[in-house]
């Protein structure tokens, strides 16, 4: 199988390092993407003594600001003649976390990182994309939007600067914005050799030691949760397959589940005016 360059975000732990593990396997030159040079060189120390491959590099870039993923693309141009595959996985979903937060340049945390973000790196990036054989975009939603048909990205206040603060409204709201943001792209990319495609990532074993705050009883539902959720290793199948797979070569516009089925998203996410707006919504964002 030909080698191919892939950048994967947030992928300094679970599925995001899982997956990159597994693509260098492959003998895939992957990058971490990671905002914590501290924990993405861990990682990478990590998966080169596992795999004993070298394959694997780490590049600095906060997901939440702007300036940063600038840095980040000029960085990967000047290196990189070319990208063949970008896996959206950086995300932040604190569970224990009562009211908004704003990133230095002052957008709404959740917002900036799960959404504004990984449309503005695709964007950087598209030319690189381009000259790839087949280029891929790969975003990732929740599985967990399939319990919220009705649920819509607020085009008056995606940041909830006047409306009540829910870190799960505010999640959901920015998986929601993924998947309308990768219909659009396969839209767009419909006449080139890119794909975009999106994972409905399902319930996952998590260390819920990183959330010191949260009640005791809501500790004893996660772990218990925890049992029944697949590994990262198990998730992050889904992640490599979709970004290897020659058969995907040519699918797009797919939202796939942890079994690789092929998900019908709600009817509000596929309306393409709704689409378009969402998409004004988020350019208005880019600088």
């Amino acid at each position: 199988m030909e080698q191919k360059i892939i950048l994967i975000t947030g992928a300094n732990s679970g599925i995001g390092k899982a997956a990159a593990q597994q693509l260098v396997q492959k003998g895939n030159h992957t990058i971490l993407a990671c905002r914590n040079e501290e924990k993405g060189l861990a990682a990478v120390k990590e998966i080169n003594d596992t795999t004993g491959m070298d394959n694997l590099e780490l590049m600095i870039m906060d997901m939440s600001l702007q300036s940063s993923i600038q840095e980040l693309a000029g960085n990967f141009e000047e290196k990189f003649d070319h990208l063949d595959v970008i896996i959206h996985n950086a995300a932040i979903f604190d569970i224990s976390q009562k009211e908004a937060s704003f990133t230095a340049e002052g957008v709404e945390s959740i917002w900036a990182t799960n959404h504004i973000g990984p449309v503005l790196l695709t964007r950087l990036l598209a030319n690189s994309l381009e000259k790839s054989d087949h280029g891929r975009i790969i975003t990732i939603a929740s599985k967990g939007l399939m319990a919220k048909p009705f649920l819509k990205v607020d085009l008056v206040d995606p940041e909830f600067k006047a409306r009540s603060y829910s870190v799960e409204h505010a999640y959901y709201q920015s998986k929601l914005a993924q998947i309308m943001f990768t219909y659009w792209l396969a839209d767009q990319y419909q006449d080139k050799k890119i794909t975009a495609n999106s994972i409905y990532v399902t319930a996952v074993q998590v260390d819920i030691e990183k959330y010191p705050d949260i009640p005791e009883l809501l500790k004893k539902a996660y772990a218990l949760k925890s049992k029944l959720s697949l590994t990262p290793e198990e998730m992050a199948q889904v992640y490599t397959h979709l970004a290897t797979a020659p058969e995907l070569e040519h699918v797009s516009g797919t939202v796939f589940d942890e079994k690789l089925r092929s998900v019908r998203t709600s009817k509000y996410s596929r309306d393409f005016r709704n689409i378009e707006e969402v998409m004004r919504l988020t350019m208005d964002y880019l600088i």
